[in-house]
């Protein structure tokens, strides 16, 4: 074309999770059976949606105001809702003129990066998850910038590679927060998100924090919502109803703003995103007003607590399995639906195969590896998927150079759960040329 379409950055926008996909579709074809550990969607791996939350849908959907618009920021009842169940809390009063609904938060992310001014970065953990990485990159058109999160001390953050950072890159105006963490399973104590404000504080800059996992925490860990800690600090909590009700089809999430007084710059900057969403008048109306009945009902708080000692349980599960593999690490999540496994450096390689009995899937497969710039962890993904059935994401896609890869804990049959996970150690001891004990 007479003129370069395509936007700096573009490249940036990968999504393994979904893309691997397609490879599965094609294997799929060839007769392979696959288990699908890619996707954190919990209706599609089996988890029951309760009698009484499809009730309250029903309900609804014979009600007529739930096929028409609703206001560009939200139901109000709904965010009066959320605002006074937050100020029951402490922490920071929150206004429901401070929320806004978005078409899930995928939508929302969009919009939060992509109306930032072009030099104004958000520096995002490693590994993270890639929507918000990969539309903070595309944003700038420039790689990401990252703080780390340590496999070797449990995914804690290196706060002080955080600050050095900041201190040293004047371009960067926001720190990302993913509490509960997606990929790791990590859940932020108190003293990290106490030391991530002051950080903020000093170096004026605002905070966004993913907290759509933040009902979803066990193994006795604590944390805190970023309004209890965010004190004067600007900021961006995001969150929803596709992980904790579960309710993934509902496209349903919003944003509550903190502190808009408190800058004039990030006050615009909030008025930007609402005025992006007015252009498309509004978002999904039924599942905001299904909100507040969902949550009030008397069997809500059980359902979550169902849920949370299962992937507790699995966790453990999955963890004490995996971390016999010499060699690999595998810290158990304390929160979300995900658990990360890294490898040592150098133990995974460009030569490591497994032995695919299927020659049409093994040659499908040996077309994939056989690619330029497949890492050793994809090489290794692709080879699961085609040797055991098992379909996980490579965790170098989500924006860090570790060598692992992230599995799912939503299978809700515990045997078969720890079958996968058997399935699994096997596969990788195969791989490394190892006997499995």
């Amino acid at each position: 074309m007479r003129t370069n379409i395509v936007q700096m950055g573009a490249d940036e926008l990968t999504y393994e999770i979904r893309n691997i996909i397609g490879i599965v579709e094609k294997l799929q074809k060839l007769g392979l059976e696959v288990d699908m550990e890619n996707i954190g969607d919990p209706v599609a791996k089996g988890e029951r949606v309760p009698e009484w939350l499809k009730s309250i849908v029903s309900e609804l959907a014979l009600e007529d105001s739930t096929y028409g618009y609703c206001p560009t920021q939200g139901i109000e009842e709904t965010r009066i809702f959320l605002s006074e169940r937050n100020n029951c809390n402490g922490g920071i009063r929150l206004r429901s003129e401070d929320i806004i609904f978005f078409n899930g938060l995928g939508d929302a992310i969009t919009k939060v990066y992509g109306l930032l001014h072009s030099t104004a970065r958000v520096i995002t953990p490693s590994p993270t998850y890639t929507t918000h990485s990969s539309s903070e990159a595309t944003h700038a058109g420039l790689s990401p910038i990252t703080y780390t999160l340590d496999p070797h001390n449990n995914w804690e953050p290196d706060l002080e590679e955080l600050r050095k950072k900041v201190k040293y890159n004047p371009a960067v105006a926001g720190v990302l927060i993913i509490n509960p963490d997606n990929p790791t399973g990590m859940v932020y104590s108190e003293e990290s998100l106490r030391e991530i404000v002051s950080i903020a504080r000093e170096y004026g800059l605002f905070i966004i924090a993913d907290e759509i996992y933040e009902n979803l925490v066990y193994n006795r860990r604590r944390t805190k919502s970023l309004s209890d800690v965010i004190g004067d600090v600007p900021a961006i909590s995001m969150k929803g109803i596709s992980k904790e009700f579960p309710w993934p089809g509902s496209r349903c999430g919003w944003i509550e703003t903190y502190n808009l007084d408190k800058d004039s710059h990030f006050a615009s900057y909030v008025k930007s995103i609402l005025n992006a969403k007015m252009l498309e008048v509004c978002s999904t109306t039924l599942p905001q007003r299904a909100i507040p009945r969902i949550i009030s009902h008397p069997e809500y708080p059980g359902h979550l607590n169902e849920r949370r000692l299962r992937y507790e349980r699995f966790s453990s599960i999955a963890s004490n399995l995996l971390q016999g593999v010499k060699g690999v690490i595998a810290n158990p999540a304390n929160g979300s639906f995900y658990m990360s496994v890294v490898f040592e450096e150098g133990v995974l390689n460009q030569n490591q195969s497994l032995p695919v009995h299927n020659r049409d899937v093994s040659k499908l497969i040996e077309s994939f590896v056989s690619m330029p710039g497949v890492s050793p962890d994809k090489r290794l993904v692709y080879f699961l998927l085609a040797a055991k059935g098992i379909c996980v994401v490579p965790l170098s896609s989500f924006n860090t150079a570790l060598q692992g890869f992230r599995v799912t804990l939503l299978q809700p049959e515990e045997n078969k759960f720890r079958q996968m996970i058997e399935t699994l150690r096997q596969g990788i001891n195969e791989y490394l040329g190892r006997h499995d004990n």
